[in-house]
């Protein structure tokens, strides 16, 4: 007896669907022709499996709208870093730090919670205290104009001074704010200023010049990033003893000389210290231009001596 071989594709048939030679031959053909049918649809069913999934063409449009929301999320992101960094900046002008107050224009004072020359207090009268200033490096710039508080002059020796502060420099770095701003008479050209900070301005006596300065952060030490501008200098103020009284307002120039006058005076009666020769007034501004006059905090400062014997 002879048996139809079936393929492949027919082995999976049911046992109904193998035919032999006792079948009758229009029942052969059909039962052929559903193994065929079958056979071809397992081949495109494994070739369809097998075949990599084809990539929908994305739109003009909807390529834009999906930069469109990675860019706003990712200027999402910024921004809350910004508002962060800001927040925390505002921060050290809203909740201020204040100095020990002598009376209740000092109380009132209050001064940005910022970094400032690092000092100890030695004694403390009604008038003035003594202290000892630590040593710290600056950024100075001679001031154009024969006053220290005019508005221009001290506006384009600030505004340079800043641009090294905030980038201008050759490690193009972001240094931090600090805090007073120094305006100070000095004695003679090329004389080492003795500064706080962060802007402190010098009167160069024979020739009518201010300096302006900045205090540089503590954390560069002697390695402060160097200027671009010719016209800013770095130096390092040593350590050295003061005088200083405290004040309210805004400053003047009438303001300090009327100041500096009546520390002198009061210095006179001192049992340990006198002012040291030659010595130049030095005026520290510790709040932002925006704070309100009752509430700033101002300083005059004269270099001291013990008095021998």
């Amino acid at each position: 007896m002879l048996l139809f071989k079936p393929s492949m594709a027919a082995q999976s048939l049911p046992k109904t669907l193998i035919l032999s030679s006792t079948q009758s031959p229009n029942a052969h053909r059909a039962s052929l022709d559903i193994a065929k049918s079958m056979a071809t649809t397992e081949r495109t069913a494994t070739t369809t499996a097998l075949a990599p999934p084809q990539r929908r063409t994305v739109s003009a449009s909807e390529a834009r709208i999906s930069l469109v929301f990675a860019l706003a999320s990712q200027a999402s992101s910024v921004s809350q870093r910004l508002l962060m960094d800001l927040a925390s900046e505002t921060a050290k002008y809203v909740f201020p730090k204040r100095f020990e107050s002598r009376n209740l224009e000092e109380a009132l004072m209050s001064v940005p919670d910022l970094e400032t020359v690092r000092f100890k207090v030695l004694s403390r009268t009604d008038q003035y205290e003594i202290r000892v200033v630590e040593p710290y490096f600056i950024a100075e710039k001679t001031m154009p104009g024969k006053t220290g508080f005019d508005f221009n002059g001290a506006s384009q020796s600030f505004n340079v001074l800043a641009e090294y502060l905030f980038g201008k420099n050759t490690s193009k770095e972001t240094m931090e704010m600090t805090t007073p701003v120094f305006t100070s008479r000095t004695q003679s050209d090329g004389e080492r200023m003795e500064m706080t900070t962060p802007v402190i301005t010098k009167k160069v006596e024979k020739q009518d010049k201010w300096v302006m300065s900045f205090l540089m952060p503590s954390k560069y030490g002697s390695n402060v990033p160097l200027p671009k501008d010719p016209s800013v200098r770095i130096k390092e103020v040593p350590r050295k003893v003061v005088a200083v009284v405290a004040f309210s307002g805004f400053v003047t120039d009438e303001e300090v000389k009327r100041r500096e006058l009546k520390l002198r005076d009061a210095l006179k009666n001192d049992r340990l210290f006198q002012v040291k020769e030659c010595a130049s007034v030095e005026v520290a501004q510790y709040n932002p231009p925006f704070t309100l006059p009752f509430t700033r905090r101002n300083e005059i400062a004269l270099e001291v001596e013990k008095k021998e014997g």
